[in-house]
């Protein structure tokens, strides 16, 4: 009798926990990004999901979907956003350029200085500035909820020498992508840009395709880089690798404010763990990098002022060519002025 109690109750809580999980979520956000789980946007996703659900008390659901199940590329899956099928998507800048331009100003070469410059300039009004512009230039459908980091800073890394100032660069064949802003970055500096899917980027450092290219770190040891020759890596952290959280702004303001609230905290929790990620991760990386031979350099001062001034030429086709570019241009060279004033202050302020 006692067993048959016993069952009797545990079957009851089994259909009242299905029913209650079946009917407790009031909303359900599809979140996906073209990575994989050692990557930092799906840390983010993960914390994401963690704080939104439990923050809603079990009123929003998120689903995760790691990889290509939804959407392929930017283009494809920032569609999905703007249609409704994809409700959160994270796209590098260069994902996003076909669709809204201007984001590549993220690119830009020696804008920002350090983590503690990018982080509070991406946590300010630039963001919402670019927000403003994504929603304008969408007609009202894709609405950009915060920038984090996806991979640390990029770096210039060859296959054939040091590389410590411009002239270092003359003449290297650098793997970029498609868009041109990159392609005009590796032209002022010297080098030939060359185009290459990043699925044939071993091969083609193999083969001398390609002589090299520029990423964060994380990067090259995930995709074991330096077995393909890969072996001088110059530490000039010339741009900070922003990843785009984009969600549908249907979906986003069709919730009551108090759950808006969730999610818009919800975001910056993921922000914050997108921060964090690669410099735990980048620690490891660059110990390997170097106990596989790997030439580690940082450039002076001085020598970084050079590849800047080498650089300088790309502001100003960006704001020319770029629609839009001057107007962002400035709304983030602004964010960096004020942002470097108030940490300098208040570095003086813990100095004393």
């Amino acid at each position: 009798m006692l067993k048959s109690t016993l069952k009797y109750l545990t079957v009851a809580a089994m259909l009242a926990g299905s029913a209650l999980s079946a009917t407790a979520a009031d909303y359900t956000l599809r979140a996906t990004a073209n990575s994989n789980e050692n990557d930092e946007d799906y840390d983010g996703l993960v914390v994401f999901k963690n704080y939104v659900e439990a923050a809603s008390n079990g009123a929003i659901e998120v689903e995760l979907f790691i990889g290509t199940q939804l959407c392929s590329n930017g283009a494809e899956c920032l569609q999905g956003i703007a249609d409704g099928s994809i409700d959160i998507y994270i796209s590098t800048s260069g994902g996003a350029s076909g669709i809204f331009p201007y984001v590549q100003v993220l690119d830009l070469p020696y804008l920002m200085a350090d983590d503690r410059v990018a982080e509070a300039v991406l946590q300010g009004d630039f963001t919402r500035k670019m927000r403003d512009m994504a929603l304008e230039d969408s007609g009202g459908a894709v609405r950009l909820m915060t920038i984090g980091n996806t991979g640390g800073w990029r770096n210039f890394a060859n296959t054939k020498r040091r590389v410590a100032s411009p002239s270092d660069m003359e003449g290297l064949k650098i793997r970029t992508v498609v868009a041109d802003l990159p392609q005009e970055l590796v032209k002022a500096l010297g080098a030939s840009p060359t185009p290459i899917p990043w699925p044939e980027l071993f091969t083609s450092f193999q083969t001398g395709v390609v002589e090299g290219s520029k990423n964060g770190i994380t990067d090259i040891m995930g995709m074991k880089f330096p077995d393909a020759g890969l072996q001088y890596v110059t530490l000039d952290g010339h741009a900070y690798m922003g990843a785009l959280w984009w969600m549908n702004n249907e979906k986003f303001t069709g919730m009551p404010e108090d759950m808006r609230r969730v999610v818009v905290d919800g975001f910056y929790a993921l922000q914050q763990a997108t921060f964090a990620s690669p410099k735990r991760k980048s620690i490891k990386a660059y110990e390997d990098f170097v106990a596989g031979g790997g030439d580690l350099y940082v450039p002076t001062p001085a020598e970084k002022a050079a590849f800047k001034e080498a650089a300088t030429p790309v502001y100003d086709w960006f704001k020319s060519n770029v629609a839009r570019g001057d107007e962002i241009f400035t709304a983030l060279t602004d964010a960096v002025a004020e942002a470097e004033g108030e940490i300098n202050a208040a570095r003086d302020a813990d100095l004393n």
